[in-house]
């Protein structure tokens, strides 16, 4: 399993133009995976689409690597103040 970071875009909610965007992160297997995952965390108004995806393995000179430790995202688990 990898880390990805994902650039998505889609329509501007409210009949306003132009492209809203977001990034975020998924774990997968492979980049085809990856898409599909971080298409699926679009929630600005539909159809979203991917305009970027790219394997994150260092950061600032540091491996990155994963363990599974099972249960739910840290992010809808914890609260941050």
């Amino acid at each position: 399993m990898h880390l990805y970071a994902a650039y998505l875009g889609g329509p501007l909610d409210g009949g306003r133009m132009g492209e809203g965007h977001e990034v975020v992160l998924v774990v997968a297997a492979d980049g085809n995976e990856a898409k599909a995952r971080a298409r699926a965390k679009w929630r600005g108004a539909p159809p979203g689409h991917l305009d970027a995806l790219v394997r994150i393995d260092r950061v600032d000179g540091h491996a990155i690597s994963l363990a599974e430790v099972g249960g739910r995202d840290a992010l809808e688990s914890e609260t941050f103040n």
